[in-house]
């Protein structure tokens, strides 16, 4: 469980860090290809999206509010699975993903499906949060609690 949960975690902050460390535009034209948000809501989630995934990836990792963190994780991945499986439907001319930056990338039904397997992993660990939560800050403080 606490393999699966830093996996998810350093997922996401990698995600995001490749994102926050090129130019905000470069994510704005990958949201903007997906044509669901207008102007000006595209460049807000294009600049406000990597700093959540990062934050949430690193309270992950740390296990710091955990289950409040992997909720948030689960309603991005939810998020995630409806813009792309809403660009597959319309047939939009999109090549890759745009998921992690400039780091790597994937064609639209894998990363669909990837997000399907990352979701049922979130989800599973929700599910087995007491043992999520083991070598964790959540952890600790759970032990002085009881």
């Amino acid at each position: 469980m606490v393999f699966i949960r830093i996996w998810i975690g350093v997922l996401f902050v990698f995600s995001g860090t490749q994102k926050l460390l090129s130019p905000y535009q470069n994510f704005l034209y990958v949201i903007q290809n997906y044509q669901v948000l207008s102007h000006p809501f595209d460049v807000a989630v294009s600049i406000v999206l990597p700093w959540i995934e990062l934050i949430l990836g690193v309270f992950v990792i740390l296990g710091l509010w955990t289950h409040w963190a992997l909720r948030g994780l689960l309603i991005l991945v939810t998020i995630f699975m409806g813009v792309v499986g809403q660009a597959i439907i319309r047939n939009l001319p999109i090549k890759d993903c745009g998921c992690f930056g400039e780091g790597f990338s994937f064609p639209l039904p894998v990363t669909l499906l990837f997000d399907g397997v990352l979701w049922i992993y979130i989800a599973f660990l929700m599910i087995r949060l007491e043992r999520t939560i083991q070598f964790s800050v959540d952890q600790h403080y759970f032990r002085k609690k009881n």
